[in-house]
């Protein structure tokens, strides 16, 4: 992938953020800076999980384990970006609310 489909996914991924503030509560709302540092953040968060664990630990995995690794991921984000709240349940919901986006609009870089 080049860099410009790498700059389109993490806009998306901040737009989809901040939809979320809007759609899932416990999630806040985030401005659009905020919400693009917070999609860089969980890109880098998630690669550190799976560089150490393995495909099928990554919030890209499949199944209850990388759905559980998502939320944990989009929650400890928040340590990281100002602004951003996130309750447990919010990034339940949000993790589920992110995998049915990804299902859907499928890209190649994960």
């Amino acid at each position: 992938m080049n860099w410009v489909g790498a700059v389109i996914r993490f806009i998306v991924a901040a737009l989809v953020l901040m939809l979320l503030g809007y759609i899932v509560p416990g999630f806040s709302h985030l401005s659009f800076w905020s919400a693009l540092l917070a999609a860089l953040v969980i890109a880098l968060i998630g690669y550190i999980v799976e560089a150490l664990f393995g495909r099928s630990a990554s919030p890209y995995g499949r199944g209850i384990v990388g759905f559980l690794v998502s939320a944990a991921v989009i929650y400890i984000a928040q340590i990281v970006v100002p602004g951003m709240h996130v309750t447990i349940l919010g990034a339940l919901i949000a993790a589920f609310i992110i995998g049915l986006i990804d299902l859907f609009i499928p890209t190649a870089v994960r």
